[in-house]
Formats: structure tokens, C-alpha cells, sequence
């Protein structure tokens, strides 16, 4: 079941929202990771703390094709290994130093991570794309509520702003969870503020919800 568990693909952030040569933290279901986007487009992440000193890595800083960690600059190539230690340049880090490589894919506007390589893609859904996320202090079940949506493995469907809207959902705790909203990508400037808004309502509305439980 854990196997399982580590080869699902959970969502985790929008794609737009992590330019080349930065990393954003971001949340699994096994704990904290640091994503981060390479000089060349590429997308990596791994478990958000340096093994020298547990610092957090997304506070670090990308360069080209590496991480570096902004407490003493050790640095991380694409697969997790540390290539470089600052304090010693002339010693040659061993491969055991490494901070633990997570699997990511995009779809849809979507970053996807799983701890474990899954077989198989993430879900994809024809003709839509990313809105943007937000990070709600109540269940998935209260937020599906709040929209009088359909819940389905974590995905709901729902009526926001007028429009067609797909909610992807990654549980962060008991009474948190992190939303990336999906529209229809021929979705008008107009219609996507009025679905942007309808979010920041949905939120209030379903931690009411939460608090009032």
C-alpha cells in the first residue's frame, strides 16, 4: 500500500508560477519538497532540506543546472547528489550526500510530484489549463461543499464565476488543502477574473464551514 501510495501523482503547484532559475516550496503527502526550474526549462524537485545542515533548499538559489543551499552553498545537480561543497573545492562530494530526488511532470499548467516513479501519467483534461492555486484551512469535503461540486478521487467539478471550473485537490492536514483551479483555455480574460474571484469567495465560505464543524 505505501508503494502505492509514493507512485501517486499528486498536484502541486501551477506551472506559470516557477520562472526558469527559481524554486518555490511545495507540499507531498510525505512532507515538505523544494521545485525548482533549471536554466533550461527544466523542471526538478527534491525533499526541501540540505543534508549538512537541514537548511531549507527552496530558500536557495538556482544556477544553471543545479540547486545550492543559501546556508553554506552546497550545490545539487538534477538528480539529487551533491556536486559541490564550497568549504572543501577541492574534495569530491560522495554520492551518498543527496537530498533526495522527487519525480515531476507537468500537464495542463500543472505540476504533478510523486515521491516514487509511477507507470503512468497524471490525469489530463482536453482543452483546459491552470487558473492558479490557493491554499484553503478546510477539508476537501467542506470545499466541495462550499461549491456544491462533485467530488471524484479528489477532483471536483464545479460552477464558478459562471463557468465550467475543475478543482484538483493535494490534502496538506486534516483541515487544509491545496487548490490549482482548471478552465477551459478558450475561457475569456473577463471570465478568468470572475472565476478568480469566485475562489477567493469559495475559500471564505468553506473555512466557515470548517469553523463552524
Amino acid at each position: 500500500m505505501a508503494a502505492d501510495t509514493d507512485a501517486r501523482w499528486v498536484p502541486i503547484a501551477v506551472s506559470a508560477d516557477i520562472l526558469n532559475g527559481t524554486v518555490v516550496p511545495a507540499q507531498m503527502p510525505k512532507g515538505p519538497i523544494a521545485v525548482w526550474r533549471a536554466a533550461s526549462g527544466h523542471l526538478y524537485a527534491n525533499g526541501d532540506r540540505c543534508p549538512h545542515r537541514g537548511m531549507r533548499l527552496s530558500h536557495g538559489f538556482v544556477r544553471g543546472e543545479t540547486l545550492s543551499c543559501i546556508y553554506h552553498g552546497w550545490r545539487f545537480g538534477t538528480d539529487g547528489v551533491c556536486q559541490k561543497i564550497p568549504a572543501h573545492p577541492a574534495v569530491e562530494p560522495p554520492k551518498t550526500i543527496n537530498c533526495g530526488p522527487v519525480s515531476v511532470t507537468e500537464v495542463n499548467g500543472v505540476v504533478w510530484g510523486a515521491a516514487a516513479s509511477p507507470v503512468d501519467p497524471p490525469v489530463q483534461f482536453a482543452g483546459y489549463n491552470a487558473l492558479r492555486s490557493l491554499l484553503i484551512s478546510a477539508s476537501v469535503e467542506a470545499i466541495s461543499s462550499a461549491c456544491h461540486g462533485e467530488t471524484v478521487e479528489g477532483v471536483i467539478t464545479a460552477q464558478l464565476g459562471g463557468q465550467g471550473t475543475i478543482l484538483l485537490t493535494n490534502v496538506h492536514g486534516p483541515d487544509e488543502a491545496l487548490v490549482i483551479a482548471l478552465l477551459p483555455t478558450a475561457t475569456s480574460a473577463q471570465d478568468r477574473v470572475k472565476v478568480s474571484t469566485a475562489l477567493e469567495a469559495l475559500r471564505r465560505t468553506a473555512e466557515g464551514i470548517g469553523d463552524a464543524a
